[in-house]
């Protein structure tokens, strides 16, 4: 049977892809490169936790490590595991820390874990006790309420003589809460206890600053920074322009182009009533590939902020999404375009360099974050810049 089809045309894989998302390494490179800049006497590491933010752990990390990142920073051994093959001289944190069982995958892989409570401090003084010095990291609670052991368990554990000689962290770091809130009272606050912490861990490394501390300033960048979302374009901190090169650009094809007249509804619940005689853009995208359901043009009553939800790009038009976003679908409002102008088949931009990753973000009451991470399976990539080495 395989005979049939060998007069068929072979397509990339991409330039047919219902979902597709382009990955600009160039961009992600100097986005690091600036960031380094901005920290000053600091080391910029590279955060590429949750996949690199949904961008690709392997393609971005060995842009980032060709770059000049040599301290990176994962949420999960695996992930740190998976990085180790394209970061192979860095230090690779896992901010999750140790946990039993989970021994080998760290040594292996020489990963270091961020030790964040005191079951895990008791857990890693025990193993060390038996494999003898490795290198580890210390997280310390100056206000947030997450992981960490507060200021005054950190410093008297710094003063501890009967801790074991082998318990030598090569690393103190926190993280502040509103950094991207320059004015707010609380990064000082924090600034202030994490010094005093670090005071009793001298000589050790500190790093306080992820992406929107770097841009508080030096006082905030102490030995190593953090950058996270701001590597990947999206906006670090309020009240500015976001100076960041855009790293993703997410499409999706047009599968029909339908009329429908004035009165007619569109999509479940008939949540969106026409107002004039429409033609609409049906694209092959929805919140099973991370189009959020909350940026869907209307019958979300949770969102209330920007009530009119997100619009796609094409052609130098902004698209409208129109009634709400289903699993596969999205209806997208083309009738401001010139009718030839759009056809099936042809791609719409969801966000990217004509639509700020949180401009649409925002429009479905949500952060760039969570756009990034939602990217789901069934986009085809393409990575572009630096080679696209993998």
């Amino acid at each position: 049977m395989t005979e049939l089809y060998d007069d068929l045309p072979e397509m990339d894989a991409f330039d047919t892809a219902p979902v597709r998302l382009t990955v600009d390494l160039q961009a992600l490179a100097e986005n690091w490169q600036d960031l380094a800049r901005r920290s000053g006497k600091a080391r910029a590491g590279a955060v590429v936790k949750a996949d690199a933010y949904g961008l690709g752990i392997e393609d971005c990390g060995l842009t980032l490590y060709e770059a000049g990142a040599r301290d990176f920073f994962v949420a999960v051994p695996s992930e740190g595991a998976t990085l180790r093959a394209y970061a192979p001289e860095a230090r690779i944190f896992v901010l999750s820390g140790i946990w039993p069982g989970q021994e080998r995958l760290f040594l292996e892989n020489d990963l270091v874990p961020v030790l964040a409570s005191e079951e895990q401090l008791a857990f890693w003084m025990s193993l060390i006790a038996e494999i003898g010095p490795y290198p580890c990291a210390l997280q310390v609670d100056t206000g947030f309420n997450r992981l960490g052991i507060r200021p005054e368990e950190a410093i008297a554990l710094a003063h501890d003589v009967s801790r074991p000689a082998s318990f030598d962290p090569v690393l103190i770091l926190s993280h502040l809460h509103s950094a991207d809130t320059p004015n707010d009272p609380q990064n000082r606050a924090q600034l202030d206890s994490f010094q005093q912490v670090t005071q009793a861990f001298e000589g050790i490394d500190r790093s306080l600053s992820a992406s929107a501390g770097i841009f508080l300033g030096s006082d905030y960048h102490f030995d190593l920074t953090r950058p996270g979302i701001a590597l990947y374009g999206g906006e670090a901190t309020g009240g500015i322009k976001n100076p960041m090169r855009p790293v993703a650009k997410a499409e999706a094809r047009i599968l029909q182009l339908r009329n429908a007249p004035a009165g007619e509804t569109v999509s479940y619940g008939g949540a969106h009533r026409l107002t004039r005689d429409s033609r609409l853009a049906i694209a092959s995208v929805g919140y099973a590939d991370g189009y959020l359901r909350s940026l869907s043009g209307a019958g979300i009553p949770l969102r209330q902020a920007v009530p009119q939800g997100a619009v796609g790009f094409f052609n130098g038009f902004r698209l409208p999404v129109v009634g709400r976003i289903t699993m596969d679908l999205t209806v997208f409002d083309a009738s401001d375009l010139p009718e030839a102008a759009l056809r099936a088949g042809d791609y719409i931009e969801l966000f990217g360099p004509n639509l700020a990753l949180d401009e649409v973000a925002r429009a479905g009451g949500s952060i760039g974050y969570e756009l990034l991470t939602s990217i789901g399976l069934r986009h085809e990539r393409r990575y572009i810049g630096e080679e696209a080495s993998l």
